[in-house]
């Protein structure tokens, strides 16, 4: 804090002469540059939303929406030339039909209940039929006529004189899982749709059963993921006991998978495990745990233009809102071109963007202030400000920021884990934490199974079911 001086105070220093009164003026001029690196500090995080921060729109409040980084199109809105649309179309095979005859007598007084039918117009209205399904098996018991008796036999899995069907199962992890319902209002949907009172033990034990049968299922997800020639890797953060734990993704367009670990970075042994692994392309947000592995790397250019936002709105640095555009016209080249057919971008084309880029790169550099000196008996790392931490890290990663232009199969953005993480979310919002690590570990292994289904477009109540089906016991529950 700045001290506040009397007159008389400031007089006895003044009398003290000129290195006194200097002496003064430097150490109040050096609590104001703290104060206003301070207010600077807090006004940008205070600036920071969802349009030029990671942080997500959520935390944006009742403000005004930020704008999007969207670009407008020319395009109208709806439906494109050449889009199928949807609409309701009569099925073939009606489940019940009503035949609507005339009644009554012509005016030429005939009965028209045997008239012959000179045509029929249809029309269908489609609902549903919700209700309890009991399926009653008797095992007879039956004596030939030598003496001989013979038995039965019940369906493989037919245990017990009263249980729940492997479809009811699968219903139930769809509703906790997949909708993410809390177990007493999945309790509640039992209850009052079908009048089945599951407790809330029933769903626990079904949770635990959903999570044992994929094992393999699950073991299969990780495969293929590492023999994909593109990965998406993200994290976020939840409670697990009251700790501060994480949930990791890797997810390619045909699979997801999800693990939770107490650390974030390499030391989440499972994910480290199969990263170390991994030989194709690894797309992140540029966090350096992953730049440790061998494979190749992209980043995230979504971030980046958050980044250059606040720059640019914040910070009002010209060469921020250069370096956005620059990289807008980069993804639009290479979506023209990929709209031609075309693999990768003209090779001249390449290197006039590459060099524009490391031109903005330089005039970003130049506006810099220069660096802090390093006070007496400091220690550590000397703090940047933030244009000069994204300048350091898009020069020194220009390979991986413009991945996308060389390589028409990365994207440019990591979108897809994101959104893959998306659902995590959802669920610590309604539940707010997992109370236990296998809670969590249950949670993530089923969520990978429904979110690889969703992607795949496969039936995701059928294929849940399918993990209380004998029939697939101790197997891979994914086609191919």
């Amino acid at each position: 804090m700045i001290p506040k001086l009397t007159k008389e105070q400031f007089k006895q220093v003044y009398d003290q002469g000129l290195d006194a009164t200097f002496a003064l003026f430097d150490a109040l001029q050096q609590a104001v540059e703290k104060l206003e690196e301070r207010v600077t500090h807090l006004e940008g995080i205070l600036a920071k939303d969802s349009h030029n921060s990671s942080k997500p729109p959520s935390s944006d409040g009742l403000k005004r929406p930020p704008k999007s980084l969207r670009q407008t199109s020319n395009k109208s809105s709806g439906g494109q030339r050449g889009h199928e649309g949807t609409t309701l179309r009569l099925i073939d095979n009606p489940d019940e039909v009503k035949e609507l005859r005339p009644t009554g007598k012509c005016t030429c007084g005939k009965s028209l209940s045997n008239a012959a039918s000179a045509g029929v117009e249809k029309r269908q209205v489609i609902g549903v039929a919700i209700k309890r399904h009991v399926v009653e098996y008797r095992k007879h018991t039956v004596v030939c006529s030598c003496g001989q008796i013979h038995y039965g036999d019940f369906p493989r899995g037919i245990n017990a004189p009263v249980q729940y069907s492997s479809d009811l199962k699968g219903l139930a992890l769809y509703f906790m899982v997949t909708q993410i319902l809390p177990q007493e209002r999945t309790r509640q949907i039992f209850e009052d749709i079908l009048k089945i009172p599951l407790s809330e033990g029933t769903l626990t034990t079904i949770l635990q059963q959903g999570h044992d049968g994929l094992e393999k299922t699950d073991a299969a997800i990780q495969e293929r993921i590492i023999e994909s020639p593109v990965l998406h890797a993200d994290e976020t953060g939840c409670d697990v006991n009251k700790d501060g734990w994480w949930i990791h993704t890797l997810g390619t367009l045909d699979y997801t998978w999800y693990f939770c670990d107490e650390h974030r970075g390499k030391d989440a042994a499972a994910v480290a495990n199969l990263l170390l692994r991994y030989t194709g392309t690894l797309m992140h947000d540029g966090y350096k745990s992953y730049l440790h592995y061998l494979c190749r790397h992209a980043l995230c250019n979504a971030h980046h233009l958050r980044e250059l936002v606040f720059i640019d709105e914040q910070l009002k640095e010209p060469w921020a809102l250069k370096m956005k555009k620059h990289l807008l016209t980069i993804k639009e080249a290479v979506e023209d071109a990929k709209m031609r057919g075309d693999h990768s971008l003209a090779k001249k084309l390449q290197k006039r963007f590459r060099r524009a880029y490391l031109a903005i790169i330089r005039e970003g550099f130049a506006a810099q202030p220069p660096p802090k000196k390093r006070k007496p008996g400091q220690r550590g790392r000397l703090a940047q400000p933030p244009a000069k931490n994204l300048l350091d890290r898009l020069q020194a990663h220009i390979n991986k920021v413009l991945a996308f232009m060389y390589d028409f199969t990365i994207p440019f953005t990591n979108n897809l884990a994101e959104r893959d993480l998306r659902m995590v979310k959802v669920k610590l919002k309604v539940s707010g934490c997992f109370r236990t690590p296998q809670g969590a570990q249950i949670f993530c292994r089923i969520r990978s199974f429904v979110s690889t289904l969703r992607k795949q477009h496969l039936d995701i109540v059928q294929y849940l079911s399918r993990i209380f089906n004998p029939v697939y016991k101790n197997t891979n529950l994914l086609p191919g």
